[in-house]
């Protein structure tokens, strides 16, 4: 099945909208399951940095692919979102719908994911820095060390809280349960298994690469960075951690990195608590969230010549802007 040898492309995702996104190295694809139940892959090529590019420097990457992440998430969460309600009977746009379409045009999609991306970044920045700075300032005889701990426990408080409540939700759940599909399908790769459902089914959920990991080991190389600076000062300590953040990106991407290559009691021990994290975040999928799943990785793979390409079938739609 498999032409090149998986383990030297690793590939990733993110749970969308009835929907997944594959990457794996230059290639791209989403893949969403529409209202009349048909699958859609749109796929695309991504712009790989150069060697000896910034974006490729260890410690310096990780930041840039968290805004990435960010701003290509957005829109296909957007994406997937508005092919998924194709078929449905469209509601009377609003006055102010119809203005912004006017004002916007065709960037319309971009604004509204820009704006959500600015309103994203002002409330992370209040709730997991200014809020724990504020709650953790303790007294001034309060140890640096302790200080740290305890804006580290306030923000896990935070975020497991967030996480808890939007579970609750049930279009979240059905997100989660794509992430789950996304976590089997990789795992399925990774171990060299033909794709199918019966394969992936058998696999975990839970997989040490999540973007979940990353907030908490964020928040453990804060803990550590922070046990050493001693400023009490809400603001200035909160603009601190704001300058910080870059570094702090940094590392915890190479842990979360190396924790995907390499198992021992390092790795182990960092991405322990974001697994556990991941069994709210991810929920055990049905066939035919794994069938879409499997459908966006297949496509990244036949791009990127690892497998056979396949014919098109009916459950599949090919961009062909992106083979011209």
């Amino acid at each position: 099945m498999y032409l090149k040898d998986k383990a030297r492309i690793p590939a990733g995702g993110q749970a969308l909208i009835e929907g997944v996104m594959m990457k794996c190295g230059s290639s791209k694809a989403i893949a969403v399951r529409k209202s009349d139940g048909m699958i859609e892959v749109k796929r695309e090529k991504l712009s790989v940095p150069k060697d000896g590019s910034i974006k490729k420097l260890p410690f310096v990457r990780g930041m840039f692919m968290l805004v990435e992440s960010m701003v290509e998430g957005g829109k296909d969460l957007t994406y997937s979102a508005n092919l998924y309600a194709e078929g449905f009977d469209e509601e009377e746009e609003s006055k102010f719908d119809r203005w912004l379409k006017k004002v916007f045009g065709d960037r319309l999609d971009d604004v509204i994911n820009m704006v959500s991306i600015v309103l994203s970044v002002i409330i992370a920045v209040g709730l997991f820095i200014v809020l724990p700075t504020v709650i953790g300032k303790g007294v001034a005889t309060d140890r640096t060390f302790t200080v740290a701990l305890r804006e580290g426990a306030l923000k896990l408080s935070i975020f497991v809280g967030y996480l808890l409540l939007m579970s609750q939700m049930k279009d979240i759940k059905r997100v989660f349960q794509y992430h789950g599909a996304e976590h089997k399908s990789i795992f399925a790769y990774e171990q060299g298994l033909e794709l199918n459902v019966e394969n992936v089914k058998k696999m975990g959920r839970l997989h040490p690469r999540c973007g979940t990991n990353f907030m908490f080991v964020v928040i453990a190389i804060s803990i550590a960075i922070f046990s050493f600076v001693g400023i009490r000062n809400v603001w200035l300590r909160s603009l601190v951690k704001i300058a910080v953040f870059p570094l702090m990106a940094g590392i915890s991407y190479e842990i979360i990195r190396f924790a995907g290559k390499h198992q021992n009691g390092f790795t182990r021990a960092m991405v322990w608590p974001g697994l556990m994290m991941q069994k709210i975040t991810t929920k055990e999928p049905d066939d035919s969230q794994i069938e879409v799943a499997i459908e966006s990785l297949k496509a990244v793979l036949e791009d990127e010549g690892i497998i056979k390409r396949e014919f098109a079938t009916t459950a599949e739609v090919v961009d062909p802007e992106t083979f011209i």
